[in-house]
């Protein structure tokens, strides 16, 4: 696995030296770092989002008596789990179009 890592990095950083204009050296980094944002960010509320249904789910399983209450706060957390996302996606169009 630290191969690829280190082969990935490599190529990343191999990839402005082949350049053939040398207008914007930096553009690359940009886009870089808004697939990282949209990617990761995605990455971090689809596991939070799964995990909370995991477990609002087993909560149901042991007790369909307060279906109804857990329904409400896992909806709630879903949402702010969501939210994560959202941030990614505007933290990435900013990084893309505000120069």
């Amino acid at each position: 696995m630290k191969k690829v890592i280190l082969a990935t990095m490599m190529a990343l950083i191999a990839v402005p030296a082949f350049a053939q204009t040398g207008a914007s050296s930096s553009a690359w980094a940009l886009y870089l770092g808004a697939g990282l944002a949209i990617g990761l960010a995605g990455l971090g509320a689809g596991v939070g989002m799964g995990s909370a249904i995991r477990g609002g789910l087993e909560g149901i399983s042991r007790n369909p008596g307060v279906a109804g209450k857990i329904f409400t706060y896992l909806l709630v957390g879903v949402a702010l789990i969501e939210s994560i996302a959202i941030y990614g996606l505007v933290v990435s169009l900013i990084l893309l179009f505000v120069k």
